[in-house]
């Protein structure tokens, strides 16, 4: 049996492709495969915000452990596993925590012990230790949470 080529031109090769390709988002979409079926979600994502979870915000650090060791000394900081959040230790010896996420374009900030501040390196937007904006692009401060120390346990919470 001989084999014969039939030439086709680019434009019709392409508008056939198109075709093709529509068929079956159309197949794929209306039931034949269930990507595009809307499905309830029985576990939601958590959201934006401090982490898993995205309830109240409620942990503690043992600081003679792992990182956390880190807020032994003042200027420390560090960064919970698992939470968007960041813990340091003032100059003054201060514990405060903050979301570690810039409110202007998401970068993860950083605490500068030399100037007591927190630092986002992305567009370089300054907080206060309160969590205010000292200088911008950000126009919105971080979220502050709370803080407290028994003995080695420094607890964070809202």
């Amino acid at each position: 049996m001989e084999k014969t080529q039939i030439p086709v031109s680019r434009a019709a090769f392409l508008r056939s492709l198109g075709l093709s390709g529509a068929a079956l988002m159309s197949i794929y979409c209306l039931g034949g495969l269930t990507a595009c079926a809307e499905k309830e979600d029985p576990e939601p994502g958590p959201g934006p915000g401090p982490g898993p979870g995205a309830g109240k915000v409620d942990f503690t650090l043992d600081l003679e452990q792992g990182d956390n060791r880190f807020l032994n000394t003042n200027g420390g900081f560090m960064y919970p596993k698992d939470r968007d959040i960041i813990v340091a230790r003032t100059n003054a010896g201060a514990f405060v925590a903050l979301s570690k996420i810039c409110t202007h374009a998401a970068g993860t900030v950083t605490f500068e012990a030399a100037n007591d501040r927190f630092h986002c390196p992305v567009h370089s937007s300054n907080f206060s230790t309160g969590g205010a904006v000292l200088n911008g692009p950000a126009s919105v401060g971080l979220k502050k949470y709370n803080t407290a120390l028994t003995g080695t346990m420094l607890r964070v919470f809202e």
